[in-house]
């Protein structure tokens, strides 16, 4: 069976198309994958834990993460806002405390009582940084006082059981 004209000028045409997207594909996973601009690779914040993992009402749970392994410039004056939200989906903690340049942290409160028997979530995040920037890159590390809305991403939480 012979080839039609056709097809050899379409078999010609698809490895510039398969190269066209290879260069496509690279340049859009370079982009993601950029430094912050001081040279240094992206950085994002520690995971943080909640310990215990159960409690009930007037218990103490510590909210805490490690310095990251990276350098995230936080600052002198970091802060990390900690929120708690019961079983009812009810805001019962919100809260700023104090951070490392590393983001490194710890915080410690009570359970309310007014808090919901059942699952609750836990989240910890710098306050007013760019926290979900997919770059990596902190935005007050220049310097420049920035008003910030939070871009469409997930947002870290933990479990915390509240029982009776």
């Amino acid at each position: 069976m012979a080839l039609t004209p056709e097809y050899r000028v379409r078999s010609r045409s698809m490895p510039v198309f398969i190269a066209a997207g290879v260069i496509l594909f690279l340049g859009a996973a370079s982009g993601c994958a950029s430094s912050t601009g001081s040279g240094e690779p992206p950085c994002f914040p520690p995971s943080f834990l909640v310990k215990p993992a159960t409690a009930k009402a007037g218990e103490r749970v510590t909210v805490t993460a490690p310095d990251a392994d990276c350098n995230p410039h936080y600052g002198d004056n970091a802060r990390i806002r900690v929120t708690v939200n019961d079983a009812m989906n009810t805001n019962v903690i919100d809260v700023t405390a104090p951070m490392n340049d590393a983001g490194g942290f710890t915080y410690t409160f009570e359970v309310p009582s007014s808090t919901a028997v059942g699952d609750a979530a836990v989240s910890a995040i710098p306050d007013n940084i760019d926290w979900c920037d997919d770059t990596g890159k902190n935005n007050r590390a220049g310097g420049a006082a920035v008003t910030l809305q939070r871009a469409s991403c997930v947002m870290p939480m933990k479990p915390l059981t509240v029982t009776r």
